[in-house]
């Protein structure tokens, strides 16, 4: 999982699944809950598109490094 993440996103999600488990056995299955697990969904989410976004930040210099090399041969 480190080669996916870096190590800032893996802190967000391990400090943010502590609090979740902590706030099941602290509040119980109450209605409680659900606004944690909503919390906790929406922090994986942006950990999941900051993730998206700097693969595609990568595969976006790959192709500009490739026409940067067209341009210079011409």
């Amino acid at each position: 999982m480190g080669k996916h993440f870096d190590m800032g996103s893996m802190i967000v999600i391990i400090v943010t699944f502590i609090l979740f488990i902590t706030a099941l056995f602290t509040k119980g299955l109450t209605h409680d809950l659900l606004l944690e697990t909503g919390v906790f969904l929406v922090s994986v989410k942006l950990i999941l598109m900051a993730f998206k976004n700097s693969n595609n930040v990568k595969i976006f210099q790959t192709e500009l490094q490739e026409i940067k090399a067209l341009l210079k041969e011409k």
